[in-house]
């Protein structure tokens, strides 16, 4: 199933801040992303009510099976488009700009071809 950029982005950040904060809230998301908290909220209770995140009584955000698949799947997609740009002379910033248009569009049969075609002609260069 494919959700929207803005789902996706969202899951995405909470995966990137649950391995550098103790615990994530969604003011960091608010900060993290610079959005209103208000619309964090809004955007934390789709994502409650899809299955994808938990809040505890404290309101600390963790990921459930199936929002850590999708959010994996995304900064996976982020982390291959944008190195394979970088390496073909791309400036990082646009790189990381273009991938993060690019991890949302593309699709899973495209992206695994890509990223094999990428993986074969690595191991050829070195």
């Amino acid at each position: 199933m494919r959700n929207n950029k803005s789902s996706e982005d969202y899951l995405e950040t909470i995966l990137l801040l649950s391995k550098k904060l103790p615990v994530v809230r969604s003011v960091d998301i608010a900060v993290e992303l610079n959005f209103s908290k208000p619309s964090v909220s809004v955007a934390m209770k789709h994502l409650r009510e899809n299955g994808c995140i938990e809040v505890n009584q404290a309101g600390f955000i963790t990921l459930t099976d199936k929002g850590m698949q999708i959010a994996t799947g995304v900064y996976e997609r982020h982390t291959v488009l944008s190195d394979w740009l970088i390496s073909l002379g791309v400036n990082p910033e646009t790189a990381k700009e273009d991938a993060c248009e690019m991890e949302h569009q593309i699709s899973d049969e495209s992206f695994q071809a890509m990223k094999k075609f990428i993986q074969q002609h690595a191991v050829s260069e070195s």
